[in-house]
């Protein structure tokens, strides 16, 4: 069975689960999940409960290749007051924090009882993230970039795309591990450190990444491989990040980090159903 641990529970990823997101910024590239007010955020909350999501995932620093780094203090001013106001109204959601730093994962887990720690560095910008995560004992997203979200566009020299990655997550899996981190899910990075062709390549490849036994997120909501490759907006790739979704979930992705919680609840619902008569 596919489960990570969750406050000392096993939590089921035989079915396929879903991941909403929330930024809680000002210049995140997907205008409508931005999400400031605490009205807003509450009300974004309860609709990806509502559409069926079974994590929430809170970022507070965006990540694109034109954002410019808060320090963890200013990310931790965003973000704490958020959790707390989403911890007080849903005590029960399942929270992940999109966190590259050690000491705001520490205070979300140990202040606010975040459950996960999705972290797009992988570990390689705070060194102290993987001690720390082992400390705490919670799962952790591991995922593929090369080096920072302002330079991870100038780092797409592969000498074999596919290998390259797995070699990244078979050493850093390998350094967390005997740190005593156990729950480790993968997340190839799609759209950090790849072109619009080495994105449709790791696609289509994706079911080489269960040689790690672990549980595997996919993140393509909206994405600029969508919006570049149809030739429109991220606003109207909503098709094709349900496309590219049932695609993830074919290949045996066990979780959907979204911005459209329905459409991804729908995209489970059906593969889940097809799939059944292949077991």
């Amino acid at each position: 069975m596919k489960a990570i641990n969750i406050q000392g529970r096993l939590f089921d990823l035989s079915v396929p689960q879903v991941m909403g997101i929330i930024n809680i910024t000002p210049d995140s590239f997907f205008a409508a999940s931005r999400k400031q007010a605490d009205e807003e955020l509450i009300e974004r909350c309860r609709q990806i409960i509502d559409e069926g999501g079974s994590m929430i995932d809170i970022g507070a620093q965006s990540t694109t290749p034109s954002s410019t780094f808060l320090t963890a203090k200013e990310e931790a001013a965003r973000l704490m007051p958020a959790l707390k106001l989403i911890r007080n109204e849903f005590p029960h959601a399942i929270l992940s924090v999109d966190t590259f730093y050690a000491d705001v994962a520490k205070q979300a887990v140990e202040e606010f009882g975040v459950d996960i720690i999705n972290d797009i560095s992988g570990g390689q910008i705070d060194d102290r993230m993987f001690p720390v995560v082992a400390q705490l004992q919670v799962p952790y997203v591991l995922m593929h970039m090369r080096g920072v979200p302002q330079t991870m566009q100038q780092l797409t020299d592969y000498n074999d795309l596919i290998q390259d990655i797995l070699y990244y997550f078979s050493e850093r899996k390998t350094k967390l591990n005997l740190l005593g981190v156990n729950d480790v899910m993968i997340d190839p990075g799609f759209g950090f450190s790849k072109t619009l062709s080495q994105n449709y390549e790791l696609m289509a490849f994706l079911k080489y990444f269960h040689i790690f036994e672990e549980p595997m997120l996919v993140g393509i909501s909206r994405k600029s491989m969508i919006y570049k490759l149809l030739g429109n907006s991220a606003e109207e790739s909503l098709n094709g990040t349900s496309v590219l979704n049932t695609v993830a979930l074919l290949s045996g992705a066990s979780i959907l980090r979204v911005h459209d919680v329905k459409e991804a609840v729908e995209c489970v619902k059906i593969v889940d159903r097809i799939t059944q008569f292949n077991q």
